[in-house]
């Protein structure tokens, strides 16, 4: 059985997320949608927020399980059996950053595999960080993210 992880912050969940998620149903069986949890990071929603988000905008996705993890991925992909790192790529400078932690993943796995999606081109601009400031001064992120994705975002700004 081929299992895929998803790795990311999804802070929040967009468009470009969902599009690679869909794809990468695609390669394998089961796919992990896997909430990075970064003390460093001061993020718009809670872990269990964003789990909430994946669940509801993945629902009609089979095959998929949502989780969040601390800590080296490549020690959470060997305790849940992954043996294929899923990453999107937008530009030039996402494949430089991912690049290098893929080849650290590959020396400290060798037996998980990381593969490369480039996102579609409609996705380019899409990023969580650009959500979340539009979103800030009370912009249409229609365009960026899922409608629950929307209506979340609408009512932590609104507080």
């Amino acid at each position: 059985m081929r299992i895929g992880i998803y790795p990311g912050s999804f802070d929040p969940l967009t468009k470009g997320h969902i599009d690679i998620i869909k794809r990468s149903r695609e390669i394998c069986d089961k796919l992990i949608i896997a909430v990075a949890i970064n003390s460093s990071k001061k993020p718009l929603f809670t872990v269990e927020e964003r789990l909430e988000i994946i669940n509801n905008c993945c629902k009609d996705i089979g095959g998929i399980e949502s989780s969040s993890f601390e800590g080296l991925l490549v020690d959470f992909c060997k305790k849940n059996g992954v043996n294929l790192i899923i990453r999107g790529l937008r530009s030039l400078a996402d494949f430089e950053y991912e690049f290098s932690i893929a080849t650290i993943n590959s020396k400290l796995a060798p037996e998980i595999e990381s593969i490369f999606l480039m996102t579609r081109g409609e996705n380019l601009f899409i990023s969580s960080n650009i959500a979340r400031e539009i979103a800030s001064y009370q912009g249409d992120v229609s365009s960026l993210v899922p409608r629950f994705v929307e209506e979340k975002i609408r009512q932590k700004y609104s507080k």
